[in-house]
């Protein structure tokens, strides 16, 4: 069953160059090798209910285990850190139907 990470960011970014640094460790192989698929990243958006968020990505994967691997990958968590240095986010993963 499909799987979807969500990454909401909830500030405007406070340090662009560790963010550059977070874009840059993202390599094809590791993408690849989860079965990831970007639905969603950063586009115009309309707040429907509560606070607006000031960007948002979706990340598709094929199931619960698969995300789960990609996210507590070594080099996935190694880029990471530079994502929370440059803003804040909130992360949520989600089962599909």
């Amino acid at each position: 069953m499909a799987a979807y990470i969500l990454f909401i960011r909830e500030s405007e970014v406070r340090d662009p160059a560790e963010m550059a640094l977070y874009r840059g460790g993202h390599r094809p192989a590791l993408v690849e090798s989860f079965q990831m698929k970007a639905l969603a990243a950063y586009g115009a958006m309309e707040t429907l209910e509560g606070e607006p968020a000031d960007g948002l990505v979706i990340l598709s994967f094929p199931d619960v285990e698969q995300a789960r691997a990609w996210y507590y990958s070594p080099e996935y968590q190694k880029a990471a850190i530079h994502r929370r240095k440059a803003a804040d986010y909130r992360g949520f993963l989600i089962e599909g139907l």
